[in-house]
């Protein structure tokens, strides 16, 4: 790319595109669960992932713009554009609102329900780079406003609210704060030295069975939404493998191990993409 361009794509994490994949994918699931009919839930996948593309960097801007201070005293984060001086906040500031416009135009494609709960979500984009100042879960917070593809896809395919709308943004949230927890062990130590809070901190060794709850109770409750949506019994069959594929992160996990730490949580890409192909399997 233009070498212009580097520090605002490095900025919205083009070059990292794991987090939209994490964002992206929960909204795969709600609308898998909804279903919608094979045509609009083509086109509603294909607005969600443009969308998630773009609100993944817009968050992004957002909290490099809160934490650019913060930024420049943490060994994996201090070559970002705003903590390394490559941008300004006024350059931030203006990409994030072509961001936030092409997340509009994208969200006005949606039904009303939908639009409501994209509008709803923006406070969570904004407050969520300040948890970590003020509580140790910061994570929590995370899979409250990561997860919130879920609720949002089965909105835009459903058109209701329901049992299983609840039931899949339980799940979502619960896997998120299990796989940001293993990110957060990267920064520990310089989480520990500036003070900043963390599930990673908070846990430290017992890290490993919490995890294996936050799996567990994701894996449950992604079944009690499949069963409160009609889903078929196949539905069930290959949940079995998103929860192996988790069970093994569990088993694998060293906290003082930071690259393993970073290759499991992306492995996470694969346990939400089997996810959705149980949700594609159980269609009635």
């Amino acid at each position: 790319m233009p070498r212009a361009w580097q520090p605002y794509l490095l900025l919205a994490r083009v070059d990292r595109p794991i987090g939209t994949w994490l964002l992206f994918l929960p909204g795969v699931w709600g609308i898998l669960l909804a279903r919608p009919g094979w045509a609009e839930g083509v086109r509603l996948v294909l607005l969600f992932g443009l969308g998630s593309l773009v609100m993944r960097a817009a968050g992004c801007v957002v909290n490099d713009l809160w934490d650019r201070d913060i930024d420049r005293m943490v060994a994996r984060t201090a070559g970002r554009p705003l903590a390394s001086g490559a941008l300004r906040p006024r350059h931030a500031l203006a990409l994030l609102i072509i961001l936030l416009l092409a997340g509009l135009a994208v969200l006005l494609q949606l039904n009303g329900l939908a639009q409501a709960l994209g509008v709803a979500s923006l406070g969570l984009v904004g407050l969520y780079p300040l948890a970590k100042r003020v509580t140790w879960w910061p994570q929590l917070v995370m899979g409250f406003t990561f997860g919130f593809g879920a609720p949002m896809g089965y909105a835009a395919g459903a058109g209701h609210l329901d049992m299983a709308w609840g039931l899949i943004y339980a799940a979502a949230i619960a896997w998120d704060l299990g796989f940001d927890t293993i990110y957060a062990h990267q920064d520990r130590e310089d989480d520990a030295l500036i003070g900043v809070k963390s599930t990673a901190r908070l846990l430290g060794e017992r890290t490993r069975p919490f995890l294996a709850v936050c799996y567990a109770v994701a894996i449950l409750l992604l079944a009690a939404s499949g069963f409160f949506a009609g889903l078929t019994i196949w539905f069930f069959v290959a949940l079995a493998w998103p929860a192996v594929l988790l069970a093994r992160q569990v088993q694998r996990l060293d906290i003082h191990d930071p690259a393993l730490c970073l290759s499991l949580f992306r492995a996470n890409r694969d346990v939400g993409l089997t996810v959705a192909l149980a949700l594609l399997a159980g269609q009635p």
